[in-house]
């Protein structure tokens, strides 16, 4: 299960929407094939491993990191094509949560007659595919905020100076994280500050052609027609609160949707709802201390990555968040650290935020 695991991670960057599954087949203690889902709308990780196997799938043992889908979607079901091949036993490290097949899996291999188990390192499978279960599951994908910071806390001069905190390595480490993302979140005032492109510009990470979604929450739609990422491949979602005309930047190729107003910012509630629908799993915020702030004060953020650079940037610089609702020190937000990491000269910090 750990080898499926370790095969499943390989579709980090080109599986989504669809989640990362990897399938090992086993006959008397060797392994006879193996493979993982390597895109939406191809073959599946047991597919592939079926077809590296051959005759040698007769009797093995599957470890499979998600349930076998049990449905036609893009592709046959995994679980017909199992029984079909003539497996022995089918462990499974968690059972899947999309409603179609949430246990239909499973039951077909039992109703042919063969051994299931399930819970095989699931806690594992869970965190591999955390924004797709938070997804199908609750209807809202995992949201993940990333940071550049000095060591006393600062991302820019108080000028708006920020280029470049972090190292090359640092950030080489963020295109990583945008190739694993099925969106990117910034907020009107960074796109006005910075120009960022937020798309996934390392030739050696092969997204084979993905980019994630970029998203831009403008709510009285100020974002220039002129601005650079409309220019690249992918698409811009502008999200603003209604009543601006948005003439331009649709013929500027961005898509513009309206949304509730909270206070005086879009609703993010339903723009997370909304990205839920195009099927996001996992969203990548990067955005000044404004947003960053409201969407850890709304109770929004699901795990942390800060890139901490080993200088200090003094008294005339700005913060990574603005919580203005946050007085006391009770208000503050707890913090699990789930791994911290050397990038270069950088330092990386990974933490869950416990809700």
């Amino acid at each position: 299960m750990s080898r499926a695991l370790q095969l499943a991670a390989r579709g980090a960057y080109t599986a989504h929407p669809n989640p990362q599954v990897g399938c090992v087949l086993v006959t008397d203690g060797a392994v006879v094939g193996e493979g993982w889902h390597q895109k939406a709308g191809e073959a599946h990780a047991e597919i592939n491993a079926l077809r590296v196997a051959g005759d040698k799938a007769k009797g093995a043992i599957a470890y499979v990191t998600l349930e076998p889908c049990a449905h036609t979607g893009k592709t046959p079901p995994c679980a017909s094509a199992l029984v079909e091949a003539g497996v022995a036993r089918v462990v499974v490290a968690m059972q899947d949560p999309f409603r179609e097949v949430a246990g239909r899996g499973l039951k077909l291999l039992q109703e042919a007659g063969i051994a299931t188990e399930v819970g095989l390192m699931q806690a594992a499978a869970e965190s591999l595919n955390a924004g797709f279960i938070s997804r199908v599951a609750h209807g809202r994908p995992q949201v993940k905020l990333k940071i550049a910071a000095s060591l006393d806390g600062a991302i820019a001069m108080s000028n708006g100076e920020s280029q470049w905190i972090t190292g090359p390595e640092a950030r080489h480490d963020v295109q990583k994280l945008r190739a694993k993302s099925g969106a990117i979140m910034t907020g009107i005032g960074t796109v006005l500050a910075d120009d960022p492109s937020l798309n996934v510009r390392a030739p050696e990470i092969d997204t084979q052609g993905l980019q994630p979604l970029r998203v831009v929450l403008d709510s009285r739609l100020r974002m220039p027609a002129t601005a650079g990422m409309l220019s690249l491949p992918g698409t811009t979602l502008v999200c603003c609160t209604g009543g601006c005309d948005a003439t331009s930047l649709e013929e500027a190729g961005a898509e513009v949707r309206s949304f509730g107003a909270h206070g005086s910012i879009v609703n993010v509630f339903e723009v997370l709802a909304a990205l839920s629908e195009r099927e996001v799993n996992d969203v990548l915020v990067e955005a000044g201390p404004q947003l960053s702030g409201y969407l850890l004060e709304k109770d929004l953020i699901n795990e942390l990555v800060i890139y901490q650079s080993p200088h200090i940037m003094g008294s005339n610089t700005r913060g990574m968040f603005n919580t203005p609702s946050w007085t006391a020190l009770a208000d503050r937000s707890v913090l699990d650290i789930t791994d911290v990491r050397r990038v270069g000269a950088d330092t990386r910090i990974t933490a869950k935020i416990e809700h």
